[in-house]
């Protein structure tokens, strides 16, 4: 997640680095033909690439606020997901007795487990990475066998509540109560799922790539009767803009593809990890998980 702090200029010209290239060849192309061939060409008047800009720029409005709705829906789900973490444990710790703070610690730490396992997992990154901490031999193994690493560990927990509840420790009303939670995280992770799983579509920006090239052409040529020097880096300048836009739309619609612009993941379970071992009273408390420059992960 970008902070608030302003992004060194090389992170900004790596994002268009391919696209100012291809500007400048057909920049260089488009002057050449039209000094070669001036008097062969028509009149480019202004107004038609006006019309092109102002047509790019209601594109990029449109799919600048489809991404960042995904982007904030990202944030909210996680938002969420903080919540009911907290109130899973504080559920546990109000409707079981103390002398079952073992199961209620074997739980929380599964729970910080699944937070981390469900990042990494969005991410694209191996789910139970330096997990074994929170899990023990035996649930490690359990969660090996599922394709869906936070949906195992979500299981195990269910399977206490259940021990819990046949046992005697937990009342049918308590049952209810904590099932209820673990079903708002398990559609929190679902809801999170999907927006991973659906693809905005590629055709739309490859269609505005197009129309921001036919700009480009047009307005060299309309201006053609600028020295080139000058042509060219102003043309470079005006469509770096639209690309630079266009790309942070594209970044944004996925808040899970582990770049600086994703939702920060790492940094909230690390708060949710906090939270949950301060309530169990553990010392082993981690510090939170600190900015890299100007993004937060």
């Amino acid at each position: 997640m970008l902070l608030n702090k302003r992004p060194p200029l090389k992170y900004i010209f790596n994002k268009v680095k391919l696209e100012l290239m291809y500007v400048c060849i057909v920049a260089l192309i488009v002057n050449y033909l039209t000094s070669r061939f001036h008097h062969h060409l028509p009149e480019m008047p202004l107004t038609i690439p006006t019309f092109l800009g102002t047509a790019i720029s209601v594109a990029l409005s449109f799919k600048l606020s489809q991404s960042y709705d995904r982007w904030w829906e990202a944030r909210k789900i996680w938002g969420s997901i903080v919540n009911d973490s907290r109130n899973f444990i504080l559920q546990l710790q109000s409707f079981i007795g103390r002398e079952q703070a073992g199961i209620i610690t074997k739980i929380a730490h599964r729970q910080i487990a699944w937070c981390y396992s469900l990042g990494q997992s969005l991410r694209g990154l191996n789910p139970l990475e330096n997990l074994d901490k929170y899990l023990t031999d035996d649930d490690l193994k359990s969660v090996t066998l599922h394709t869906n690493k936070p949906l195992g560990l979500m299981q195990l927990n269910v399977a206490d509540i259940k021990t819990l509840k046949d046992d005697g420790h937990l009342d049918v009303f308590s049952h209810v109560q904590l099932t209820n939670t673990v079903a708002n995280l398990v559609n929190d992770m679902g809801m999170a799922e999907r927006i991973k799983s659906t693809v905005f579509p590629v055709t739309y920006r490859l269609f505005l790539h197009m129309v921001i090239y036919v700009f480009l052409v047009t307005l060299s040529v309309a201006l053609r009767d600028v020295v080139g020097y000058f042509e060219i880096p102003l043309l470079l300048l005006i469509t770096s803009f639209f690309f630079l836009l266009e790309r942070t739309a594209t970044h944004l619609q996925d808040p899970f593809s582990n770049k600086p612009t994703d939702t920060a993941m790492t940094a909230i379970a690390t708060t949710i990890e906090i939270n949950i071992k301060q309530l169990l009273q553990e010392t082993d408390v981690p510090e939170p998980h600190q900015p890299d420059e100007f993004y937060l992960m």
